[in-house]
């Protein structure tokens, strides 16, 4: 992905580095479960996103472990080399943000521009969606096509690149633990759903709407993530 990149430790680095510090000190020793993520949260003075991003980046490099319905728990010594971001990937919360202010606006544009065909795209990917759903697969690459669908009515190449490298970063290390984690066949209805109403509100050509739909839904995928329960 061609995002330009800043040198400054992404803040879900830095609370990794918090963590760390603290099982290199012995405050939380191999083989103990961390606290539940609210109260380690409010211990480390950080956001509860911040920490759930923190705690995958320390997963993906082998420090923790997440265990379905019983916690997370310290495997390493902690000593491992802190990733980078060029490694891990970008936080899921910040290209959750920025795929909502550019998309949202790619969707009322896209609906003065909706011909048949583009409808007809659409209405494609969400049927392969929704049997993707019923039959168990995840419908990522379906969801991908939908969101392209929309920015390439728009006519604009640079557009369509943007929204891509913004949706494939959903295949980097961080967002595809995320993944495994947290996306649900619940979750996945719920943002077909979102998927459908946005459909609605091209069809009827109505900008604004298709425009607000757009945000609600990044909005929601964002929210899902963070809050879930592991599974």
């Amino acid at each position: 992905m061609n995002i330009i990149r800043t040198a400054e430790r992404r803040l879900y680095q830095q609370v990794a580095d918090q963590i760390r510090g603290l099982i290199q000190s012995g405050h939380f020793s191999a083989g103990s479960r961390l606290p539940a993520e609210r109260d380690l949260a409010q211990q480390l003075g950080v956001s509860r996103p911040s920490l759930r991003e923190a705690l995958i980046a320390l997963e993906i490099d082998g420090t923790v472990e997440i265990r379905m319905g019983s916690g997370i728990y310290v495997i390493g010594a902690g000593e491992r080399r802190a990733l980078t971001p060029a490694a891990t990937g970008e936080s899921p919360v910040e290209l959750m943000e920025a795929r909502a202010t550019v998309e949202s606006a790619v969707a009322a544009l896209a609906a003065t521009r909706v011909t048949p065909i583009m409808l007809q795209a659409l209405r494609l990917a969400l049927d392969a969606m929704r049997s993707d759903i019923e039959e168990g697969r995840k419908p990522l690459d379906h969801d991908r096509q939908f969101h392209l669908a929309i920015a390439g009515q728009t006519g604009n190449s640079v557009i369509v690149r943007l929204v891509a490298e913004l949706f494939d970063e959903r295949h980097s290390p961080m967002s595809s633990q995320f993944r495994a984690h947290f996306d649900t066949p619940a979750n996945w209805r719920s943002a077909l759903a979102e998927h459908e109403a946005i459909l609605a509100a091209l069809e009827a050509r109505d900008g604004p709407l298709a425009e607000a739909l757009m945000r609600v839904h990044l909005a929601e995928s964002k929210r899902r993530w963070v809050e879930s329960e592991p599974r």
